[in-house]
């Protein structure tokens, strides 16, 4: 008779409780916690308070100081130290500057070179954008890359190439001074427009365009009928970069503009500022109505412009 030991119990361990998890913040990580600023909320609205205010001097304090300057007359404009807010108020200094000046003449000019910088680039910036993007062209890569690499170039040094170029383009021979396209075909080759086109066109399905390829269009179709109705937003974000830029500019303009009838805005009155003829209030008052345009252009389209350049893909 043999003796079989029992077989061996398993203890089983006592049942732990389950570890407790901490509760994880809800909502984007920053550098204060929410609970940091619920307890120091007092504090967080006067820091808050005192830098809003500090931006607003910084920012608005030049312009306020260029349009009161325009409103003093020319005695209180040379007093020292300069009054901050204007004793006497003269606005008819807007009138005379438009007149004496002759600023609605330089204004045209200035909105002509825009609206036609503006069609040229967007012309050129989709067609290379489009092409890049969804022709896949030979060496497109390799254009890409070149373009891109234009933009890490100061503006400085492409004046010379582009001033020999405009003075004798290549192939036709043809002096472009004190004309419109000076402006239009150097603001052409912007390499920046061409790269925010071409991220946003490689966001839209090719599904669509196969689609319409299929309905028989071309490919000036697609990109007519299909691409640029969706790309409305990018569209109106190249077009406020293109007229800002040309309106602005003053060097290229100083350069290839030396009739004083082509000159933009800005060229003219820095020619009038250093003659002795124009008053310095009057001149504060060419700047204020040359900067009016701008102010207004970005005021009334800011929301677009932060729009259009987050628009990276298309909502299903």
């Amino acid at each position: 008779m043999t003796l079989t030991a029992p077989p061996p119990t398993r203890v089983t361990p006592p049942a732990t409780a389950p570890a407790r998890r901490r509760p994880r913040a809800s909502g984007p990580r920053t550098l204060i916690s929410a609970a940091d600023l619920h307890r120091h909320r007092v504090a967080y609205l006067v820091v808050l308070a005192l830098t809003l205010v500090a931006f607003c001097l910084v920012f608005l304090f030049p312009l306020y100081w260029m349009a009161s300057g325009a409103l003093k007359s020319p005695q209180e404009f040379a007093q020292n130290p300069p009054t901050l807010v204007p004793h006497t108020v003269h606005p008819e200094t807007y009138a005379t500057a438009w007149d004496s000046m002759r600023i609605g003449r330089y204004f045209l000019n200035t909105v002509g070179y825009a609206l036609g910088a503006w069609l040229v680039q967007l012309t050129v910036a989709v067609a290379a954008a489009y092409a890049l993007s969804k022709l896949r062209p030979m060496f497109g890569r390799v254009v890409l890359g070149a373009m891109l690499a234009s933009l890490m170039l100061p503006a400085a040094a492409l004046l010379v190439p582009a001033y020999l170029t405009v003075t004798d383009v290549p192939l036709l021979h043809v002096n472009l001074l004190n004309t419109p396209w000076a402006l239009w075909l150097p603001a052409a080759a912007n390499a920046f427009n061409v790269y925010v086109l071409k991220r946003f066109f490689d966001q839209i399905p090719n599904d669509l365009l196969d689609a319409a390829a299929i309905d028989g269009a071309g490919r000036l179709r697609v990109l007519w009928s299909v691409v640029l109705p969706l790309s409305r937003p990018v569209l109106g974000v190249v077009s406020i970069f293109a007229i800002i830029g040309t309106w602005k500019d003053f060097l290229w303009p100083l350069l290839v503009l030396q009739d004083p009838d082509a000159q933009t805005l800005s060229v003219a009155l820095s020619r009038l500022a250093n003659t002795s003829q124009v008053p310095p209030t009057q001149f504060l008052a060419g700047l204020v109505i040359a900067s009016v345009p701008m102010i207004a252009v970005f005021l009334i389209f800011q929301r677009s412009i932060i729009g259009g350049l987050s628009a990276g893909s298309l909502k299903g």
